[in-house]
């Protein structure tokens, strides 16, 4: 039996910028995290197989979700101590509002686009 206990906030002090540090495996995922300065917007990235967990421990995200198949998207704003739930299947970027530090639970595989409306992108 493997149990792994951790704390992101702890474990990100000795890590660069968008260093993304994975803390433990979960399932086919990892769980792990990564801090960054305030600044662009990151690429598309989309879960096939499962939800996924973004927790702010510091700092403030707006996350930009696009729904499965067709419509327009949401911004959500993520403050300090608050957590989102990307549903599965969903496309979905963050822009960093001022310095963040984050954990993220992702138990499955991930899917990356640079495409305007990453649904229409057929080279992923």
């Amino acid at each position: 039996m493997e149990v792994s206990i951790f704390n992101p906030a702890v474990a990100l002090d000795n890590t660069a910028e968008m260093q993304f540090l994975e803390l433990a495996d979960f399932g086919p995922g990892s769980a792990g995290a990564f801090w960054s300065q305030a600044g662009g917007q990151s690429p598309w990235e989309m879960h096939p197989d499962c939800d996924e967990l973004l927790q702010i421990i510091e700092g403030e995200i707006e996350v930009e979700v696009l729904p499965v198949g067709n419509g327009d998207s949401h911004v959500f704003s993520v403050p300090a101590g608050s957590s989102i739930v990307i549903p599965q299947g969903c496309w979905h970027r963050q822009t960093i509002m001022q310095k963040t530090r984050q954990f993220y639970l992702t138990p499955g595989q991930t899917f990356h686009s640079t495409a305007e409306d990453p649904r229409q992108d057929k080279n992923r």
